[in-house]
């Protein structure tokens, strides 16, 4: 896989490590990453199914609140 070399505040790195508690910088900017990737796939599954369930005439259930 490539890598890629960026810069980002150091304070903001520090505030992600804690949060992630995560100890290497690295490793916290890329599990935020792969969380916010995958939060995006779950969100398009979810699209997707209600947006087929309309589409065919099926009958959709409200959603829960979120949170």
């Amino acid at each position: 896989m490539a890598k890629v070399n960026i810069a980002l505040d150091a304070e903001l790195i520090v505030e992600v490590m804690v949060l992630a508690g995560i100890g290497n910088p690295q490793d916290a900017v890329e599990a935020v990453v792969r969380d916010y990737i995958a939060r995006g796939h779950r969100t398009e599954a979810r699209a997707v199914s209600r947006d087929e369930a309309e589409r065919t005439g099926g009958i959709v259930p409200p959603e829960p609140p979120q949170g």
